[in-house]
């Protein structure tokens, strides 16, 4: 399994202590200024970046989108990320604050920025304040969505993307809302009611999408001819919610959601091990992390 939750209180316990010295690791290799990746480093980069990209528009071929690739680049350092935004690669996600606020202040500002973590109201401040903060995938609750809207400059020069989180898997350790099975009582479901409210009462959010993690047992041990339960679940909680948003939002604000100058719900799902399956079931964004950069680095003693 994924997440340490399922494990022992005495497993759990280095679970956490090992995340704790990875942030310390991080903190003190952010403390020094920027330095260029070695060689060898960028030579590995490249490959693994042009190995991913090709295997993202071979899996891409027989559909109709053009799925966009974020580079995960969580715990790595900002010169790995540096490296691979001079080969042209500008999305990028971040699962902690901290480290994106970090990050963003010392790369290039045409990064795009995506934030893939745990989303608390009381980071949202931090978060609206990076200037190039393209989208939060993790959105969950009113009382987020509220703090930013509110935390957010209205001089702006757009509306921040945000996309809801869906517990496809029914994980206890996932976050994310109920998928929806059936068009029967949609509108009050707590997915529709956020949707709803982000468009209606946040105009400094645009609500452009769904995004899920998905059971990893699932992709590892599913056949190529089986069908991803999460990713189909997630393709038929965004056709369910379409009608109704449709049906429910007034003309004037059909503007205010969906993929920007084409109006479709995008869908955010797939990653290192997955992704190939995930654009061919009409993923639009895929989350590749240890495909690009590699493994993390084991914890020092």
């Amino acid at each position: 399994m994924r997440s340490g939750l399922f494990l022992s209180s005495r497993r759990l316990l280095p679970s956490i202590t090992s995340k704790y010295t990875r942030h310390l690791c991080y903190k003190s290799k952010m403390s020094a200024s920027l330095e260029d990746s070695s060689a060898e480093r960028k030579a590995e980069l490249r490959e693994s970046l042009a190995e991913i990209r090709e295997r993202v528009q071979q899996a891409a071929a027989s559909g109709s989108t053009n799925p966009t690739l974020v580079a995960v680049s969580k715990y790595k350092p900002a010169s790995d990320i540096l490296a691979c935004h001079e080969l042209g690669q500008l999305d990028f996600g971040e699962n902690y604050v901290q480290e994106l606020e970090d990050k963003a202040k010392i790369l290039p500002a045409d990064i795009r920025w995506h934030f893939i973590g745990s989303l608390q109201s009381n980071k949202a401040k931090t978060l609206a304040s990076i200037p190039n903060l393209y989208s939060i995938q993790t959105l969950g609750s009113i009382k987020a969505a509220n703090a930013l809207n509110k935390a957010l400059s209205s001089d702006r020069p757009s509306a921040l993307r945000v996309l809801l989180q869906v517990n496809t898997s029914g994980e206890d350790s996932k976050s994310g809302l109920a998928p929806l099975a059936s068009t029967e009582g949609v509108e009050a479901s707590d997915l529709a009611q956020l949707a709803v409210h982000v468009i209606k009462e946040c105009p400094h959010l645009r609500f452009e999408g769904l995004m899920t993690i998905g059971s990893l047992e699932l992709s590892l041990h599913a056949t190529e001819a089986e069908k991803n339960a999460d990713f189909e679940s997630l393709k038929k909680t965004r056709d369910i919610l379409r009608e109704h948003l449709e049906s429910s939002v007034g003309e004037s604000e059909r503007a205010r959601w969906g993929e920007e100058g084409r109006g479709r719900l995008l869908l955010s799902m797939g990653m290192s091990s997955d992704f190939e399956t995930a654009i061919k079931a009409g993923g639009d964004i895929v989350r590749v992390g240890t495909g690009i950069f590699g493994q993390r680095a084991p914890k020092q003693t």
